[in-house]
C-alpha cells in the first residue's frame, strides 16, 4: 500500500513538473534587440517612416494550439523616433502623444482567429493617448526553434494593421496641421522572443 502511494505521488510529481516545463517552454519575453515597432503615416504627397526605440513584453506561442497564443506589450510613447528631433518633440507634445500625462501606449491580445498555416488575425486592445481600442492585426508566425546560442527556445512573428490616429485623439482632425497629416496609420511589428 505504501510503494503504491509512493509511486503515485512520484507519478503525480512527474507530471506536475512535465507540465510546468510545458508550459514554461511556450511563454517568452519580447527579446527587444531582436524586435521593432514601427509605423508609417502620409506627409502633405509623400510618408514618415517612424519607430519607439522602448517597448517591453511577453507572448504564448505552442504550435498547432492556436486558442492558447496570447500577447501583451507596453510601449514608451516618450521613446518615438522619426530621425527628426524637431518632429519628435513635437509628437510628444500635447499636440499629439502627450507623454506627459500618457506615457505609455499599450496592447492585450483578447482571440487568434483565421489560423491557416503560418497566418492569423491577432485581435486585441490596443491603448493610445489614453484611448483604448479593439485592432485587429494580420499575423505572421515565424514559429519556434531551438536558440543556435544555446540559450533556451525563441520564437518570432510579424504583425501589420492600420489604425485611424482620429480614433485615438492622437493630433489634430482640423486646422494646417490636420491638412498636412494622414488620419490612417500603418503598423508593422516584428518580434523575437526568448523562452522563459
Amino acid at each position: 500500500m505504501r510503494l503504491t502511494r509512493k509511486v503515485t505521488v512520484a507519478v503525480l510529481g512527474f507530471g506536475i513538473l512535465a507540465l510546468t516545463n510545458y508550459v514554461r517552454a511556450a511563454d517568452f519575453n519580447i527579446d527587444p534587440s531582436h524586435s521593432s515597432v514601427t509605423f508609417r503615416i502620409k506627409h502633405v504627397i509623400g510618408k514618415v517612416v517612424g519607430h519607439f526605440d522602448k517597448f517591453s513584453g511577453t507572448f504564448s506561442y505552442d504550435a498547432g494550439k492556436p486558442e492558447t497564443w496570447s500577447a501583451m506589450a507596453s510601449i514608451d510613447a516618450n521613446s518615438v523616433n522619426t530621425g527628426i528631433e524637431k518632429r519628435d518633440n513635437h509628437l510628444r507634445s500635447p499636440d499629439f502623444f502627450d507623454v506627459q500625462k500618457f506615457p505609455t501606449l499599450a496592447f492585450k491580445s483578447t482571440v487568434i482567429t483565421d489560423v491557416q498555416g503560418d497566418k492569423a488575425k491577432l485581435h486585441g486592445d490596443l491603448t493610445i493617448h489614453g484611448v483604448t481600442k479593439p485592432v485587429v492585426l494580420d499575423l505572421d508566425i515565424a514559429g519556434a526553434v531551438k536558440d543556435p546560442m544555446g540559450q533556451g527556445t525563441r520564437a518570432g512573428a510579424s504583425a501589420t494593421g492600420h489604425l485611424n490616429r482620429l480614433d485615438y485623439g492622437v493630433g489634430p482632425a482640423t486646422g494646417p496641421i490636420a491638412g498636412m497629416v494622414g488620419n490612417d496609420v500603418e503598423i508593422t511589428i516584428e518580434v523575437e522572443g526568448i523562452g522563459k
